[in-house]
């Protein structure tokens, strides 16, 4: 995800603790929360598939999708 977005994220979060949102922002704040949830579950979805385990005889597996 972009520093930009993230930066909007994060400007919508002060901005709704001190003066609130009006309807148009709560919804671009939704849909930005969503896309950032949806980049972050990619991103640890590529680290667990890269993700091996070692067993003690020195064998690697890669981690399993349950």
């Amino acid at each position: 995800m972009e520093q930009k977005k993230i930066d909007r994220i994060n400007e919508l979060a002060r901005k709704k603790r001190s003066v609130g949102l009006s309807d148009e922002e709560l919804a671009e704040q939704a849909a930005l929360h969503k896309e950032y949830i949806a980049a972050y579950r990619a991103s640890l979805r590529g680290i667990l598939d890269n993700t091996v385990i070692q067993r003690p005889d020195g064998s690697r597996e890669p981690l399993k999708k349950d």
